[in-house]
């Protein structure tokens, strides 16, 4: 594994553990297997480690967005699947984007906003297609209600994630709650 890859698993997973603020560069290098001092070399600070973690995650997220199926209902249940594949794949990394957005200084913050707001746009998009007699407020409610249950599996005990079968009982889940802005 090459260092800053190394860094950036560490410290998710110190940021998850004590927070962006209750990390030191001299822990989040220790427990990299080098000196604090060493992870400069790799990154100007911790703000840019936090950063480098949004925009991995955003790289994933936005590239699925992108529609890839004629059939709204078939795009949609892919879209699902891959953000709960993912969610269940990337828990510490889906809880310190959501718990240390505050964390995010510019210029850092700017371009994670403009990124989250296309990738909004992109859900939006999807779920637009699949419920097409729906306002756009309810397409709205309907996205933030999809993704707030599927990011939510960051908080889950790790027993439940541990569930025989959840990817498909969450994206069932999942899809059915979108079936209920059917009109």
């Amino acid at each position: 594994m090459d260092r800053n890859r190394k860094i950036l698993d560490t410290a998710a997973e110190l940021f998850y553990e004590k927070g962006f603020h209750g990390t030191s560069m001299d822990e989040l290098g220790t427990r990299a297997g080098m000196s604090g001092p060493a992870v400069y070399r790799h990154f100007a600070g911790k703000d840019e480690i936090l950063a480098s973690l949004f925009g991995e995650a955003m790289d994933e997220l936005l590239a699925a967005t992108e529609p890839v199926d004629d059939d709204p209902a078939r795009d949609l249940e892919r879209l699902v699947r891959f953000h709960v594949v993912f969610a269940l794949g990337n828990r510490h990394l889906v809880n310190v984007t959501q718990r240390e957005d505050r964390s995010l200084v510019d210029p850092w913050r700017r371009r994670v906003d403009r990124r989250r707001k296309k990738y909004v746009a992109g859900w939006e998009s999807a779920v637009a297609l699949y419920l097409p007699l729906s306002s756009t407020a309810e397409v709205a409610v309907a996205t933030q209600s999809c993704l707030g249950m599927i990011f939510s599996i960051a908080y889950w005990p790790t027993k439940a994630t541990r569930t025989p079968g959840l990817e498909d009982i969450v994206v069932r889940t999942a899809l059915a709650g979108l079936e209920a802005f059917k009109r």
